[in-house]
């Protein structure tokens, strides 16, 4: 398979991976818990799972080599890991694919109100009032992220500051349409055109 092939083939997780073990060399175990820390769930949909296929998928392409570490791993993992000159390279040519900047998300919520329709009376409104609950949470749990964030990075200027603060004012503009839309509920109805 061509070199240009694989590079195409990396999955978010590897990127993440290759990202990760780019800023310093680490064992598997210490990467996964690494990854938590910066809460990976919450920014890509990477399972513990897949931090191990991607390791070992990263190292059969060359994109990751084993390095000598003498200390104790903080787990069971004891090959310390680093991204090669290749892997930076092929993280880099995925960094400049034009499908990042292309995609549309397709939130579960929005589906669900796409075929709320359907629901029993009163559904509507219950499930508004539970996802602003949830908005709510989400939104004080982040800005105590971005709290801590900054204060490790020392400076607002930085991607995973960015990142937050996008984040944030995704919860705050829900949560100001949902309000607009409980407002409008008691007018609601079915299509007329249909």
């Amino acid at each position: 398979m061509p070199k240009r092939k694989r590079k195409l083939d990396l999955t978010t997780a590897d990127l993440v991976l290759l990202s990760l073990l780019s800023e310093r060399p680490m064992h598997g175990y210490e990467a996964n818990l690494e990854l938590e820390r910066r809460e990976i769930r919450d920014w890509a949909g990477i399972s513990r799972p897949q931090v191990y296929y991607s390791l070992d998928k990263l190292q059969r392409l060359g994109f990751l080599r084993t390095k000598s570490n003498n200390e104790p791993a903080a787990g069971p993992e004891r090959n310390v890991l680093t991204a090669t000159t290749d892997g930076r390279e092929a993280l880099a040519d995925a960094l400049e694919r034009e499908d990042w900047t292309r995609q549309r998300e397709r939130p579960p919520f929005l589906t669900w109100i796409a075929l709320s329709w359907l629901a029993r009376p009163g559904v509507f409104k219950k499930q508004i009032q539970r996802r602003t609950r949830f908005l709510e949470s989400e939104l004080a749990r982040e800005r105590e992220v971005l709290r801590s964030v900054l204060q490790e990075v020392g400076h607002p200027y930085h991607e995973a500051v960015w990142m937050l603060k996008l984040t944030l004012e995704h919860f705050k503009t829900e949560l100001a349409w949902l309000k607009k839309l409980e407002q409008e509920l008691p007018r609601r109805a079915p299509a007329q055109n249909c």
